[in-house]
């Protein structure tokens, strides 16, 4: 079994206990620090990470979720599939929350898990929130998933992966987190920390779900400025539901962004599911969408070994 090494600096060791998946072959690394020094512009006056959520509300497919607030210091937690499945590739997650908390186990570990399921590699981002004051609203975790592609990519052949097989999935704000790395990836929001900001922050492709704050819907639903796509932008896979909050126009008006600019991508939509269910199965076929994005990745061939 292959094992990636040890990224110095950031990892003490590897924690290599037995879990009771079956399609991952060892517990996560532990959380490995985004920066070295620190994140930029970071005060230390948030207070401790919590779990912000009530016992019995807000449950998801009846059961309760984590909704992590107060971070000011970003990971990415590396979860890998048993060797005689991995392929090599990997995605990172993005769990949404408005970009206040972060739905950490609904639309993050549990997301790895399905990823290792499918021979792929998950890299959790826990990106900051909420968001700064006086900063816009994407902007401390547009930081830290630039900073996460560009960490993954530069030691992509010490950690046993593809670099030209680097995928971002995200949910809701983590959504529009996914679109924002994959549209901005040319010059980094943030000073150069070492050689991993060197490297390309382009994903290679994009998985949104149920995305939010795609297009301006008070100017016909253009897609936003701070999204230029273009012919670089990564082929992208968008599923949402009809009566979706966040509005169904979103997601419509990026496609047309995307068709636009000729960028592959394919559009699933469903006429009911509503938003944040992750991949919790409901008698919604919206819940389905890990199958479709399987069949998408496989025909695009990042799920070959």
């Amino acid at each position: 079994m292959h094992l990636p090494r040890l990224l110095q600096g950031f990892l003490v060791g590897l924690v290599l206990l037995p879990v009771a998946s079956n399609s991952r072959a060892a517990a996560p690394t532990q959380p490995i620090p985004l920066f070295p020094k620190g994140a930029p512009g970071e005060k230390g006056d948030l207070g401790p990470e919590k779990d912000t959520s009530k016992p019995g509300e807000g449950l998801v497919a009846g059961r309760p979720l984590i909704r992590l607030g107060n971070v000011s210091s970003p990971t990415i937690q590396v979860f890998r599939p048993q060797a005689d499945k991995d392929t090599g590739t990997s995605v990172l997650v993005f769990p949404g929350g408005g970009y206040h908390i972060l739905a950490l186990d609904l639309e993050g570990t549990e997301v790895c898990d399905w990823l290792n399921s499918i021979g792929v590699t998950g890299i959790l981002l826990k990106y900051r929130v909420p968001k700064r004051e006086g900063q816009p609203a994407h902007q401390a975790a547009l930081q830290d998933a630039q900073r996460a592609v560009g960490l993954v990519r530069q030691n992509a052949a010490d950690w046993g992966l593809k670099p030209d097989r680097i995928g971002v999935l995200g949910f809701s704000a983590g959504g529009n987190l996914a679109a924002l790395v994959s549209n901005n990836y040319s010059t980094r929001t943030y000073p150069a920390v070492d050689a991993a900001d060197a490297v390309s922050c382009r994903p290679d492709f994009t998985v949104l779900i149920y995305p939010a704050y795609l297009t301006d819907k008070d100017n016909g639903d253009r897609v936003r400025p701070e999204l230029p796509v273009t012919t670089n932008t990564p082929p992208t896979f968008i599923s949402i539901s009809q009566d979706d909050p966040v509005r169904v126009e979103t997601a419509l008006g990026y496609a047309m962004g995307l068709q636009g600019a000729k960028v592959p991508f394919e559009l699933n939509i469903y006429p009911t599911g509503g938003h944040g269910y992750g991949l919790r199965p409901t008698d919604n076929p919206v819940t389905h969408w890990p199958e479709r994005v399987a069949d998408w990745m496989r025909f695009n061939g990042w799920l070959r070994r």
